[in-house]
């Protein structure tokens, strides 16, 4: 038996205001809505900073000498861009719109171009944003923040007599003597393959043992010839000491106390950025920043996550500021370390995988400082601490 017009019209209208209905309904049993989101990652692939005094290879080796971003970094800060991109298609808008992302970088070339190559993935020009047609690239402002006038991205900053007194304590800790110990033997034999002094190695806030690791990594990369002594477990070796050198900047020994000088200073800016997002309506919805594994291993750290692994080229740390449907406001974050792997969600220790806003800053406040400049001449000491290189 056929419908009438009358039940039709009833069923249309039904399923019209089911369809009017039901995003509202969903949204409600989802509870949340994304407000902001800031993205810190590190720079794509490079050349090495340094070389050890025996390296077979040398600066004008690489084509734009040490410390440059790699046509496998722009590759990786692509690859980077198209996911941010993917991820967020429902917060941000398809076309680049200034108001909406602002994108700083650390002073270096590599960090410079990471954010460029980045900003190619997440931003392609589409309609009217295309501009030569023979290019789908559009030129997107990022914004330089010198460390001299604001050091919230380039860490371990050594200008601070107080740090300097920890790290020095750090080094003649139990904590850091029982970590090293076990690689006393092979610091000297990697001292006589590498022509550096055994008593320069042994101090790992320098950077030497840090730079032959990396060199290495990078020429192995880069299918450089290595010498004979480089063999891979001398390699993976190097490696866990570089991540004890990491370590030791900003945890083992005061971790709480190091990052109120160090990355403290980071999560600080985070949270006055997530607070001022959470009471403001603002068109902006993204903070990106482009800098360096010590920021992210400084960060993570201060928040007492870092999972005792070198971050890797363009690996991106995410938090995301949500609003619940009760009005309060969560802060979700997210370690992207691996590009055909979801990134792992990362729980601040006291709270919940969502913790919200009000919880985080009450849990992050041991390590925020008010006046740095003061804090670091408190109980600082002399003594002669290398100068940070940064990775």
């Amino acid at each position: 038996m056929g419908e009438t017009c009358l039940a039709r019209s009833s069923k249309y209208l039904y399923f019209s205001l089911l369809g009017l209905i039901f995003p509202f309904f969903l949204q409600s049993v989802l509870g949340r809505e994304l407000k902001f989101v800031l993205v810190i990652y590190r720079h794509g692939d490079r050349s090495p900073i340094e070389v050890y005094p025996t390296s077979l290879h040398n600066e004008s080796e690489w084509p734009q000498g040490f410390g440059q971003l790699t046509k496998i970094g722009m590759q990786q800060q692509y690859e980077l861009g198209q996911y941010l991109k993917k991820r967020y298609s429902n917060f941000i808008s398809t076309a680049y719109k200034r108001e909406e992302i602002l994108i700083q970088s650390t002073e270096t070339d590599r960090t410079i171009m990471s954010a460029q190559a980045n900003l190619a993935g997440l931003f392609p020009p589409s309609g009217d944003q295309i501009w030569n047609p023979k290019i789908i690239w559009q030129p997107i402002p990022v914004h330089v923040v010198p460390k001299a006038d604001n050091p919230k991205l380039r860490f371990p900053m050594f200008n601070c007599p107080r740090y300097k007194k920890l790290l020095r304590e750090t080094m003649r800790s139990n904590e850091f003597q029982a970590k090293i110990q076990p690689y006393k033997e092979f610091m000297k034999t990697i001292a006589s393959y590498s022509g550096y002094d055994p008593r320069t190695l042994i101090y790992l806030d320098n950077f030497k043992m840090w730079h032959v690791q990396d060199t290495l990594f990078c020429e192995s990369i880069h299918n450089y010839t290595l010498p004979v002594w480089a063999t891979q477990d001398v390699r993976a070796k190097l490696a866990e000491l570089t991540v004890l050198s990491l370590s030791s900047l900003f945890g083992i020994y005061k971790r709480e106390e190091k990052a109120r000088l160090q990355g403290g200073l980071l999560v600080k800016a985070i949270l006055e950025n997530l607070s001022r997002a959470a009471k403001n309506s603002e068109k902006r919805k993204m903070l990106v920043y482009s800098a360096h594994d010590t920021t992210l291993g400084a960060l993570q750290m201060a928040l007492n996550v870092y999972n005792e692994r070198l971050p890797p080229y363009a690996a991106c740390q995410i938090f995301e500021l949500y609003q619940e449907n009760n009005g309060e406001h969560t802060i979700e974050m997210y370690f992207r370390n691996h590009t055909v792997k979801d990134p792992c969600q990362l729980t601040l220790p006291g709270c919940s995988s969502a913790c919200p806003l009000s919880k985080f800053a009450e849990l992050v406040t041991p390590i925020l400082v008010e006046d740095w400049a003061n804090e670091c001449r408190q109980m600082g000491g002399g003594g002669k601490i290398g100068k940070c290189s940064q990775a």
